[in-house]
């Protein structure tokens, strides 16, 4: 993880003003709200006396937005970063009066980092127990339901509708409309949304899924409940957390021959 306030000295600067401005407008919004919304809705746009005045603000802006960022990121992890800290930082040096020497300075943001990197991670193992925990109470309540087949890797399926067709082999290539769930009913991916099927090889898919289209024949649609060691396992994403149990709607639309390119078989459609 990087280093959170390594760029702190030169962000907290623009902070530091914005900070006084917030603190004052507050006071005043408080005793004249309507009139400082008239002020504030007639205010002039900034003027800067040059072009590098202007360039030299805009770099401190965007410098304070990137640190304001990272403190909140750090607030949400249970680290609490004084703000006012920051800015006697930033006026102290400014003013040639650090009560850090510069190797201080770095010992500080290195053991800082260590924290969060260490919150972080027992945080995201707290986080994948209690997906694992989930996962395991889901599967135990969809097993109870009719129809519901258990098979010996742990893989759960339910047949909705039952085709006619072929049943695939792992190795041909399938087409298939589905929509992939976690456990609480979030939707993290559906070839439905983007209104186009989705046509891949079969064993270059999660084993769930390998597995079980697999049991299908083509017209089929079955609902797949995935435990994590056949999805993605620990391995966490944006849209799906580590040791998750994700849910499948999937129909299977055809088997892709070999001889038969894909986009000539999704013209067919």
């Amino acid at each position: 993880m990087k280093p959170v306030l390594k760029m702190s000295v030169l962000a907290a600067t623009i902070l530091l003003a914005v900070g006084c401005q917030d603190e004052k407008a507050a006071e005043t919004k408080s005793a004249e709200p309507a009139k400082v919304e008239q002020v504030a809705a007639e205010a002039a746009p900034a003027t800067f006396a040059s072009e590098d005045d202007k360039a030299a603000y805009a770099i401190g802006a965007s410098l304070a937005q990137y640190l304001a960022a990272n403190l909140d990121q750090q607030k949400e992890l249970g680290l609490d970063l004084s703000r006012e800290q920051v800015l006697a930082g930033v006026t102290d040096v400014f003013a040639g009066n650090s009560r850090l020497t510069p190797e201080e300075t770095q010992q500080a943001l290195q053991s800082l980092d260590q924290r969060v990197s260490e919150m972080a991670m027992q945080q995201a193992q707290e986080e994948a127990e209690k997906n694992m925990k989930a996962g395991e109470e889901y599967r135990a309540e969809f097993e109870k339901k009719d129809g519901v087949v258990k098979t010996d890797s742990g893989l759960l399926y339910q047949v909705e509708t039952e085709g006619e067709g072929d049943k695939p082999a792992a190795t041909d290539t399938v087409k298939v409309h589905y929509k992939g769930m976690l456990t609480d009913g979030t939707e993290f991916d559906s070839s439905y949304a983007r209104n186009q099927p989705a046509t891949f090889p079969l064993n270059q898919v999660i084993s769930g899924w390998t597995e079980g289209v697999q049991l299908m024949p083509v017209g089929s649609k079955f609902t797949f409940v995935i435990p994590p060691e056949l999805a993605y396992g620990s391995q966490a994403n944006p849209s799906i957390p580590a040791n998750s149990t994700l849910v499948f709607e999937v129909e299977l639309l055809d088997i892709v021959k070999a001889d038969k390119p894909a986009s000539e078989e999704e013209e067919t459609q």
